[in-house]
């Protein structure tokens, strides 16, 4: 009992080194950044000053101003409020999809399973980029909603598959088949039982989706395809990358770039904490 205790204080004093600190702290600055851009940022995000065109990071712009004159430090932030956006909506999205389908698939029969997870594979078979691309091609012109729309309903298949997993491993648990016995419908059982008990196993998946999204906004924007460059977003600072390779302004692509994967960074080792945090949980 007593190494029982020790190895436990042990592994919780080692977990506790590993917290993301930094992780949490950035992304805490970035949100609240974001948030109150209007009282803290010094320029207007819209405002295009001709007269310094491309200009370098300097006490009048911290980071400089892209190919319009517009100051980068402000776009970022208020371009952090877009981006952040399409990647909540898009993951809220993709988790109610897998939540649904995993579960779905979780319930019923072998060949009914199977068959929903031939056709999950099947479309993660195809690199993600593709499908968000033709999906987008469908809709038409690319808005902010569009956007966290064809990302969110394009992304849900690994979600959906570790849903499927958890819902199998306690399907045949003693107050599931109670609930069934007594008539509890679908959505009865995946919100009263059910999502308590693999929405802890998923949280770290929901949680690098948001990077994910975020990234993938980010994609297609350099691509050409996603929101225009009128709408303020990383994603749209990022596809002025291509004018600041050719006129050497280094700036346009280093610091909003430096800025997203920062970002990406830090939402993923949050997501690797709280799948580690969720393997220690089953061991204990």
């Amino acid at each position: 009992m007593k190494n029982r205790e020790s190895w436990r204080s042990k592994y919780e004093r080692r977990d506790n080194f590993k917290r993301p600190y930094f992780s949490i702290a950035f992304l805490a600055v970035l949100t609240t950044g974001c948030l109150f851009a209007e009282f803290i940022m010094p320029q207007d995000p819209v405002y295009m000053n001709l007269a310094e065109i491309n200009a370098a990071p300097s006490g009048a712009h911290l980071f400089g101003t892209d190919t319009l004159g517009r100051d980068i430090f402000s776009m970022i932030w208020y371009g952090g409020r877009i981006s952040l956006s399409v990647a909540l909506i898009a993951t809220l999205i993709s988790t109610l999809i897998a939540a649904l389908y995993g579960t779905a698939s979780g319930l019923a029969g072998r060949r009914v399973d199977e068959f929903m997870m031939r056709g999950t594979e099947l479309l993660m078979s195809i690199p993600n980029i593709l499908l968000i691309i033709f999906v987008q091609a469908m809709i038409g012109e690319p808005t902010v909603i569009s956007i966290a729309v064809v990302i969110g309903i394009t992304g849900w298949m690994p979600v959906a598959k570790m849903v499927r997993s958890e819902v199998k491993q306690i399907r045949n648990s003693d107050y599931i088949l109670a609930a069934r016995t007594m008539g509890g419908r679908f959505l009865y059982l995946l919100t009263r039982h059910l999502s308590p008990n693999f929405m802890p196993a998923i949280m770290f998946m929901i949680v690098t989706s948001v990077g994910s999204a975020i990234a993938a906004e980010a994609t297609l924007s350099f691509l050409g395809i996603g929101l225009p460059t009128n709408v303020i977003s990383w994603g749209s600072l990022m596809s002025l990358s291509q004018q600041a390779i050719l006129s050497g302004s280094w700036h346009l692509l280093i610091i909003p770039g430096a800025v997203l994967v920062l970002t990406i960074i830090s939402i993923t080792d949050i997501g690797e904490y709280l799948r580690a945090a969720g393997r220690r949980e089953r061991l204990l």
